[in-house]
C-alpha cells in the first residue's frame, strides 16, 4: 500500500504537468528546467522551512496545509521567483 504523502506528492506532480521523482535530497517533480517540492502536513510551512527549501534551487513549493504569513511575505521580498501553491491557487 502506497503512504499517503506518497500518493498526494505523485498527484500534485501530476497536476503540475510535472514528472514524480522524489526521493532523498532530491526535488518531488521536475517539469523542463522547473523543480517542484510537495509538502503533506498537518501544520503550515514557515518562513524557516521555506528558506531550506529555497537553498536546494527549487522553483515551486506545494503545500496541502499552506504557508505562514511570515513565509509568504519573505517569498514576496526575497525570493520573487519562487511560486507558492496552496489548494491548487498561487499564494505569492
Amino acid at each position: 500500500m502506497v503512504e499517503k504523502w506518497k500518493l498526494y506528492e505523485r498527484t500534485k506532480a501530476k497536476s503540475h504537468r510535472g514528472r514524480h521523482v522524489g526521493g532523498s535530497g532530491k526535488p518531488d517533480y521536475i517539469r523542463g528546467s522547473i523543480l517542484g517540492e510537495v509538502k503533506c502536513r498537518r501544520t503550515p510551512l514557515t518562513k524557516t522551512q521555506v528558506k531550506e527549501i529555497a537553498k536546494k534551487g527549487i522553483s515551486e513549493i506545494v503545500s496541502k496545509s499552506g504557508f505562514t504569513e511570515p513565509a509568504i511575505k519573505y517569498v514576496k521580498r526575497y525570493r520573487p521567483n519562487l511560486k507558492l501553491f496552496h489548494r491548487g491557487k498561487r499564494r505569492n
